[in-house]
């Protein structure tokens, strides 16, 4: 565990404040800090999140729109960026907050130096391959929340349909965080028994077709919440904390981060999510990860959409 550990959330907007808000209640980092340029936004959500230490562990929250605000940071996570609106694919976002990303990243580094880098902003695969370029960083230590979120959608899914806790449900997201992702079935468990062969009192076996039917209302989720909101923030707030503590803790924890894979299972240069080990190092593929050819077929689709994106924007 990293003593005195330290965080800054880059963005005030509610996704930055939600994973601040996540981070504090849950005790991610001893040190939480929210960093922004807008002076007034970000100065008065440090303040809003202040006022609520004396309910919190003991972790305390500073901030503001100094970068000196990012100094001595072990994790740095960022959010900032054009937020998704209704009806727009993250991918539609990929011009607005690559150039942000582009000039943000140098400024952060110089800050923060030896810190583990963590890109919410979306699209985020496409913006952690041209933020590890502009950085020149080891892949392990830049790399995105990916699917992180999207498997606990699909978690929670599953847990419902099956009548037993999410935490009992063994189940991935993998590939883009966005349009191309699909769930790894072939390694799907409830406990120790295959998707397909679980059955309990008033849950009788899934479907072939009600698997595909949650894939896909996984995939277009945040659309829909989007829709009737305006943003999806709580659970990539707690989801974005959940990935720091497992950095801060040195937990060596199994989750589906996105990192610009190398040589892995033929993809090369492509931020795509594929189960990883997740430390105070960074993060790394589990390259024996076994895919059925179906799913190897999809990874590959997904690598390729991404690519060409990225290829767009250089």
């Amino acid at each position: 565990m990293i003593e005195n550990s330290k965080v800054t959330i880059v963005g005030a907007g509610s996704v930055g404040s939600s994973a601040a808000y996540a981070a504090l209640i849950r005790g991610s980092a001893r040190h939480v800090a929210l960093y922004d340029i807008a002076t007034p936004k970000v100065e008065a959500e440090v303040l809003d999140l202040a006022h609520g230490t004396q309910f919190t562990g003991s972790s305390d929250i500073t901030g503001g729109s100094d970068l000196s605000v990012v100094e001595g940071s072990h994790v740095v996570v960022i959010t900032a960026g054009a937020k998704q609106n209704p009806g727009q694919t993250r991918i539609e976002l990929a011009g607005v907050n690559a150039g942000i990303m582009k000039k943000m990243m140098p400024q952060l580094l110089e800050a923060a130096p030896d810190a583990v880098y963590v890109i919410v902003t979306n699209p985020c695969d496409v913006l952690t391959v041209l933020a590890q370029e502009a950085t020149n960083l080891p892949p392990e230590r830049i790399f995105a929340s990916g699917t992180v979120l999207d498997t606990s959608r699909l978690r929670w899914q599953l847990a419902r349909r099956a009548g037993v806790s999410s935490s009992s449900v063994h189940a991935y997201i993998v590939g883009e965080h966005g349009d191309t992702e699909f769930p790894m079935w072939s390694a799907a468990t409830i406990g120790t028994v295959p998707i397909l062969e679980w059955e309990a009192p008033g849950h009788p076996r899934m479907t072939v077709d009600e698997l595909d039917q949650i894939a896909i209302d996984v995939r277009d989720a945040a659309y829909k919440v989007i829709l009737g909101k305006g943003a999806t923030n709580y659970a990539i707030g707690l989801s974005s904390a959940r990935i720091i503590e497992a950095i801060l803790n040195d937990e060596h924890a199994v989750m589906p981060v996105s990192t610009v894979l190398r040589d892995f299972h033929g993809l090369d240069g492509v931020a795509l999510s594929v189960p990883s080990i997740v430390s105070a190092s960074g993060a790394t593929p589990i390259r024996t990860t076994p895919f059925s050819a179906n799913e190897l077929g999809l990874l590959r689709r997904s690598g390729d959409a991404l690519r060409e994106v990225a290829d767009s924007l250089r």
